[in-house]
């Protein structure tokens, strides 16, 4: 009598059993890296808008004074970004230290909503 070679019903529930657990395994992290992905892309547009604000105001040469506040709102990246200065005085009086923070208008589906700022930017102004 010969016995013929193979594999048993076993052997093959248990070898696609494994394969179905990699391969979920694999759909999962490709998920999460997408949306890894997302979030890196939302922080360095709105770390763009942060510094074009900020460079807007050492260019034209602003002098706020201590404790103002201002906002408003830029397009970058086709979409929607609010964006706000605090401004506090440093132990230099020719100098100002403004901090500008930036949110997104419409936040992607599934995040929520305007309270963590995405980006946040320190820089300083000198006396005109």
């Amino acid at each position: 009598m010969k016995r013929e070679a193979g594999f048993t019903l076993i052997e093959v529930l248990v070898a696609v059993a494994v394969l179905s657990i990699a391969l979920a395994a694999m759909i999962q992290t490709g998920g999460h890296t997408a949306n890894q992905l997302t979030y890196l892309q939302d922080r360095t547009l709105a770390h763009w808008v942060a510094m074009n604000e900020l460079t807007r105001l050492q260019v034209t040469r602003a002098w706020p004074s201590p404790g103002a506040t201002g906002g408003g709102q830029a397009e970058m990246g086709n979409r929607l970004w609010a964006w706000r200065t605090m401004v506090t005085q440093t132990p230099d009086d020719t100098v100002r230290r403004v901090e500008v923070e930036v949110r997104e208008v419409v936040p992607h589906a599934g995040r929520r909503g305007n309270e963590t700022p995405l980006a946040r930017l320190s820089g300083f102004l000198g006396r005109p």
